[in-house]
C-alpha cells in the first residue's frame, strides 16, 4: 500500500516528518533548516545549515539570463499570474544552467567509488575520459569568470570555517588539477561544481541537489518579476530580439 512519511493533519494539528508543525517547527527552524529537514528527513547541524545557506545564496541570482528573460516575457504576457512566470523561468534550470551541480555531484560519487577500488590513478583516468568526450565538463569552466570563478573559493572557505568534512570537495579539487594537467591549461571549478561537491559533503542526497537549485532560483525569479512591475524590461528584450534576429527570405 502506498504511504507518505512527510506530512499529515487532523482537526487540531499538523505533523511534518513526525514533528508538530506549530509547536516544534514554526519559529524554531529557519527556512534553510526546514528545507533540509523536510527533504532529508533529519535536522541539519549548524555547519550543514551554514553551507546550505551559502549554496542557496550563491545560486539564487544570475542577472539577465535565459531563465529571467523567459520569466519576464511571460510576466508581461500573463501579468496577473506570477506563478506561471516563475514556473516558466524554472524550466531553464537544467543541464546547461544551474542544474549542473547535480551532474558534477554524480561524477564525484562515481569517482569516489573508483578511487576506493582502484586508487588515486582513477582521478587522472576520469579527467581523460571527461575531456575525450568532447562535451562540457559539469562543474568546470565559465563563460564570463576567468581565470577563476570567484564564488567557488568563497564557498570552500565557508565550509572550512563551518567544520564540514570536505571529502567530495577535496576530490573535486583533485579532479580539477588532473583536468588542468591533461588539457595543458587551467579550467576553473565553477560555482555549480563547488555546490555539487558541498551538497554531498553536507549529506544532501543526489536527487535533491537540483531540487534545491530550483528552490533558490525561485527566489531570484521573484525579484525579477517584482522589478518587471516597477521597471519593465520585457518589451525591450522582445524588441531587441527581433532586431538581433532579422528575417531572411528562404532561397528559392
Amino acid at each position: 500500500m502506498a504511504s507518505t512519511s512527510i506530512c499529515t493533519s487532523d482537526l487540531t494539528s499538523i505533523t511534518v516528518r513526525g514533528r508538530d508543525l506549530v509547536n516544534e517547527l514554526v519559529g524554531e527552524l529557519s527556512f534553510t533548516e526546514m528545507l533540509y529537514f523536510l527533504s532529508c528527513g533529519r535536522k541539519p547541524d549548524a555547519g550543514q545549515v551554514k553551507v546550505l545557506d551559502a549554496c542557496l545564496v550563491t545560486i539564487m541570482e544570475h542577472g539577465i539570463n535565459p531563465s529571467t528573460i523567459v520569466a519576464r516575457l511571460i510576466a508581461d504576457t500573463v501579468p496577473d499570474e506570477p506563478q506561471v512566470a516563475i514556473a516558466a523561468g524554472l524550466l531553464g534550470v537544467g543541464g546547461v544552467f544551474a542544474g549542473t551541480s547535480e551532474q558534477c555531484a554524480a561524477v564525484l560519487l562515481e569517482l569516489a567509488s573508483e578511487v576506493q577500488r582502484d586508487g588515486e590513478g582513477a582521478i587522472r583516468k576520469t579527467a581523460e575520459r571527461l575531456i575525450a568526450s568532447g562535451q562540457p565538463i559539469a562543474g568546470f569552466g565559465h563563460l564570463h569568470h576567468k581565470p577563476d570563478d570567484p564564488r567557488s573559493p568563497r564557498l570552500f572557505a565557508v565550509a572550512e570555517r563551518a567544520g564540514i568534512r570536505q571529502d567530495h570537495t577535496r576530490l573535486l579539487r583533485a579532479l580539477g588539477a588532473a583536468i588542468d594537467a591533461v588539457k595543458g591549461r587551467h579550467l576553473t571549478i565553477n560555482a555549480t561544481g563547488a555546490i555539487g561537491a558541498l551538497m554531498l559533503d553536507i549529506d544532501v542526497p543526489l536527487a535533491a541537489i537540483r531540487c534545491f537549485s530550483v528552490v533558490a532560483r525561485s527566489a531570484g525569479l521573484s525579484a525579477h518579476l517584482l522589478e518587471e512591475k516597477s521597471n519593465p524590461a520585457a518589451r525591450t528584450l522582445w524588441r531587441e530580439s527581433r532586431n538581433a534576429v532579422p528575417y531572411v527570405a528562404p532561397r528559392s
